[in-house]
């Protein structure tokens, strides 16, 4: 195949008018001598991106700031209030890394017991880790698992469309890079069945050009020019990654939390006046998009993403991702299906699938399937 002009390659991860390159991700040139090609009962075994195989399409809100997330205390009347929310299309990414900058805010005071507002991903992480110091916390939550957006994430570490690169400061980029290299290494504690992480070999149907976080998150990166035989691109950069499923984690860090004496409380929290009459002294607020109404921060904004589950194919062991901008597509295999994406539409507040972009992202996946012979 030709090669593809310097334009299409600097197309690479742009997400509907979002500059996903700009989170940092990317690698240097490197040759592929460390690559041995798939050959014979190893070869890439194609994705069924059939109708037919569709078992059920979802949306979810990823919550997205220009600046970058927030992450910062601010008081409440008698309460101070640590917030850890607006991360973007990377929420499980840099989960474990911002609730650990968050609960360093939190350690400077002398509570003993603390509120965790949110009941996804950010909010489990910063729960465990203040019960792993010795404290007593409650999570208030309006949902749990698996109804919280956390659950709809394809999650896949790789920290993306987490800020625009025209509006962050250097003490955002501190916090980024800081969270990721956190995060990065406590996700590797958790691989392994209970937790449901695990290693795979991802592919970028495209060109980088920066590393998220430092190249030392990155590791085995290899590039292949003209492979014709992968996924029918002229470029596919390899590296492996690890691959979180939502189901099976969220699960385990619940079943931690109440296992550790955690208190869990169903409520919904309509304005400051009744987070400041809570008992705890010290509220982690981990709300996501919630805090556009709750919090009055308008500069957080919903950037949706649609997703088609496939039923499951044990067989399929690799990863992709397609960065074009109009076209953005991902597949990542897990237990409970195949999922396929991907749409990244800033400002739009709708949770309906579309059916139309359903159909798109089939066809673009069968289109790969073709290339490796179906």
């Amino acid at each position: 195949m030709k090669d593809r002009s310097t334009h299409a390659r600097r197309e690479f991860l742009k997400l509907a008018g979002i500059t996903a390159a700009g989170t940092g991700l990317g690698f240097p040139s490197r040759a592929s001598e460390n690559f041995i090609p798939r050959s014979g009962d190893d070869v890439f075994k194609p994705v069924r991106a059939i109708h037919e195989r569709v078992i059920r399409t979802v949306v979810g809100l990823r919550p997205f700031r220009p600046s970058g997330f927030v992450l910062r205390a601010e008081k409440i009347n008698d309460k101070l209030v640590i917030h850890n929310y607006g991360h973007g299309g990377a929420g499980v990414t840099l989960s474990w890394g911002t609730a650990k900058l968050a609960v360093d805010m939190a350690l400077q005071t002398t509570a003993k017991s603390y509120a965790v507002l949110g009941c996804g991903v950010i909010g489990l992480s910063t729960a465990r880790l203040l019960q792993k110091k010795g404290f007593k916390v409650t999570i208030y939550a309006k949902v749990l698992p698996p109804e919280t957006t956390s659950n709809i994430a394809g999650a896949l570490w790789f920290p993306t469309s987490v800020y625009d690169k025209t509006k962050v400061n250097s003490k955002f980029m501190d916090q980024f890079n800081a969270a990721c290299k956190i995060s990065y290494r406590m996700f590797q504690d958790y691989v392994g069945e209970y937790y449901g992480v695990r290693w795979i070999d991802q592919y970028f149907l495209g060109h980088a050009e920066e590393y998220p976080g430092g190249k030392e998150l990155y590791p085995n990166v290899n590039e292949h020019q003209n492979p014709s035989e992968y996924f029918g691109f002229d470029y596919a950069q390899q590296l492996s990654a690890m691959l979180i499923e939502p189901p099976v984690y969220l699960n385990a860090l619940m079943r931690d939390f109440l296992l550790f004496g955690g208190n869990l409380v169903i409520r919904e929290f309509n304005n400051t006046s009744d987070i400041a009459a809570l008992p705890e002294p010290v509220v982690m607020n981990c709300t996501g998009l919630g805090s556009n109404k709750l919090f009055s921060d308008k500069e957080l904004i919903p950037v949706r993403g649609q997703l088609a589950i496939l039923l499951p194919q044990p067989e399929i062991d690799y990863a992709y991702v397609v960065p074009v901008k109009d076209n953005l597509l991902y597949m990542f295999p897990r237990k409970d299906g195949i999922v396929l994406g991907g749409t990244s539409e800033p400002g739009n507040w709708s949770v309906e699938p579309d059916q139309q972009e359903i159909d798109r992202i089939l066809k673009g996946h069968a289109k790969i399937s073709r290339s490796l012979g179906v």
